[in-house]
């Protein structure tokens, strides 16, 4: 089969088009014949030495793919062959099959295409865990979503939103807070230009927000802290800026706020199962509704891989980038 591999650490242009031997699905694994797979910053960290596959996965990056069911191993029931299915990938996304523990996969989205689910996998697991399982997120509560034009951002907006939420979200500019007030954030602050802990507050009645969800870490956390509400809960699933950071444990005792966080790539196919078991239960009516969409910036043939990862890393994208397999 063809892949794109990394085959050295450095910059886009060592994403290179291989060959590699077809994948063999072991018991409760599912081969998928893939028609296209989600690009992700952590790919782009991959890329550069610095976030290696857990044990056991593929070294060929990649985190979400779509396509049809090519092949069931031994003890997969309820699929069958040719059925159009999307899935959370540990790694080995970037490549024209995969093989695919059971619970990480879901039908495709009535009325999606493959390009619109392969879209779907790494953001919304990563939003349902962090957004509503970790975050506890109710109708009625105010949420602080940064970064709110990537991937997890616009998919964050509009769960959010959906769900009764009371979005406030961060862009870079006033462009990006035109799109994240389109995808329903009730307020759009350019923190370029804005003081968005003074805006949060503003807009909150002094209050502040029951909940933050951070891709940027550093000085952010002590400025989130800040922002938080009474009983308030930060949720980190990335550091932009760095991993670690100076706060005043005083605020976070006296507001009784939590501090948590947490990765996806690493857990357990039984672990990402519960995840894709509530997805299915309450988001995927929302897609199928068009309630909520992936949203999809650029589709690229599968050999210019190193395009998207260049505009990945511009970070002048709104929403998702696609590599095309049958292009």
């Amino acid at each position: 089969m063809k892949v794109i591999e990394i085959s050295r650490f450095g910059p886009p242009e060592v994403l290179t088009l291989a060959a590699r031997p077809d994948p063999v699905p072991a018991a409760g694994e599912m081969l998928i014949e893939v028609a296209a797979a989600g690009v992700n910053r952590p790919d782009v960290i991959q890329r550069y030495g610095k976030y290696p596959p857990p044990p056991g996965a593929s070294d060929i990056p990649g985190l979400e793919v779509a396509g049809v069911v090519a092949a069931l191993g031994p003890g997969v029931t309820g699929w069958s062959t040719g059925e159009a299915v999307c899935a959370l990938v540990a790694g080995g996304g970037y490549a024209e099959r995969a093989a695919v523990p059971v619970e990480q996969c879901l039908p495709i989205p009535n009325g999606l295409t493959a390009i619109q689910a392969a879209g779907i996998p790494e953001t919304f697991f990563t939003v349902w865990t962090n957004v509503f399982q970790r975050g506890r997120l109710t109708a009625g509560e105010t949420i602080l979503i940064h970064g709110g034009t990537s991937g997890i951002g616009t998919t964050a907006i509009q769960l959010a939103k959906a769900f009764g939420g009371v979005v406030l979200a961060t862009a870079g500019s006033d462009g990006k807070c035109e799109a994240m007030r389109a995808l329903g954030a009730d307020h759009a602050f350019n923190y370029r230009t804005q003081d968005w802990v003074a805006e949060g507050k503003r807009v909150t009645g002094g209050a502040g927000v029951n909940l933050i969800l951070d891709i940027v870490g550093g000085d952010y956390i002590a400025r989130n802290l800040d922002l938080l509400s009474i009983e308030g809960r930060l949720v980190q699933i990335a550091f932009l800026k760095s991993a670690r950071a100076e706060i005043d444990f005083s605020v976070l005792m006296r507001k009784r706020c939590t501090l948590t966080g947490s990765t996806l790539r690493p857990r357990t196919p039984a672990e990402k199962g519960v995840i894709a078991r509530e997805l299915h239960a309450r988001v995927w009516p929302l897609l199928e509704s068009g309630a909520v969409a992936p949203v999809i910036h650029t589709v690229f043939p599968f050999a210019e891989a190193a395009a998207a990862h260049r505009l990945m890393e511009e970070s002048s994208h709104i929403g998702k980038l696609i590599l095309d397999l049958t292009a």
